[in-house]
């Protein structure tokens, strides 16, 4: 089972601006990272997930890593975004390893309706709520 990553969709307004800078990226986009992860390997069909508004909103398919030659790397990805069931998660620096099972994939044609801010969906859930 492929290991996957979060990170924030850093200047990104709103989902719609992340699909959209991910789609002009032609066939690969690449994300620049000062270290490479230590389980590199086991990421490559992985996915990242994005975190906006404090919520997981969709993945990226990882499609390997390429140093840059100024000792940063390259983290190749699929320039697609694959909508999710929003999960709540809390922001943080950088890129870091998914923990747990990832949040299932949005059907085609289906309609999740507008997502709730992440901190407000996360106390719903401790609530047993949603």
């Amino acid at each position: 089972m492929p290991l996957h990553m979060t990170k924030i969709a850093f200047r990104s307004e709103s989902v719609h601006t992340l699909r959209a800078w991910l789609e002009s990226q032609g066939d690969v986009a690449r994300l620049t990272t000062k270290y490479r992860p230590t389980r590199w390997e086991e990421m490559i069909g992985g996915s990242l997930y994005w975190i906006h508004a404090h919520a997981l909103v969709g993945r990226s398919p990882i499609l390997g890593f390429e140093e840059t030659g100024d000792k940063r790397w390259h983290i190749l990805l699929s320039p697609e975004l694959i909508g999710v069931h929003p999960r709540p998660k809390r922001a943080h620096q950088g890129w870091r390893y998914l923990k747990g099972d990832p949040p299932p994939d949005v059907a085609e044609g289906e309609d999740i309706g507008d997502v709730l801010p992440g901190k407000l969906m996360g106390k719903l859930n401790r609530l047993g709520l949603v």
